[in-house]
């Protein structure tokens, strides 16, 4: 694989993976706001809105493969844009 292209598969496998986190993570605030802005109370497990209240569930324990495989893919991105970026000296 030729050093340029190797940048540019990992700039995408760098920059992807997080904007497919943060996409889901803001739709899914969205939800939460609407739901609280209507007096009611999110059900992070189920992901609806409900009339007594829930607990908090963090986005790891109910997603952890999505979590650590979208951050493992961003440091693989880095290593190869960093080795795809070395150039040696002649």
């Amino acid at each position: 694989m030729s050093q340029r292209l190797l940048a540019r598969a990992g700039l995408a496998l760098l920059i992807l993976p997080i904007l497919v986190l943060l996409t889901i993570y803001f739709v899914e605030l969205g939800k939460v706001r609407e739901c609280l802005f209507d007096d009611g109370h999110w059900d992070y497990i189920a992901g609806v809105c409900r009339d007594t209240p829930q607990p908090f569930v963090p986005w790891l324990e109910r997603a952890p493969w999505l979590v650590n495989g979208g951050l493992l893919l961003s440091v693989l991105g880095l290593g190869m844009t960093m080795v795809g970026l070395y150039v040696k000296k002649r």
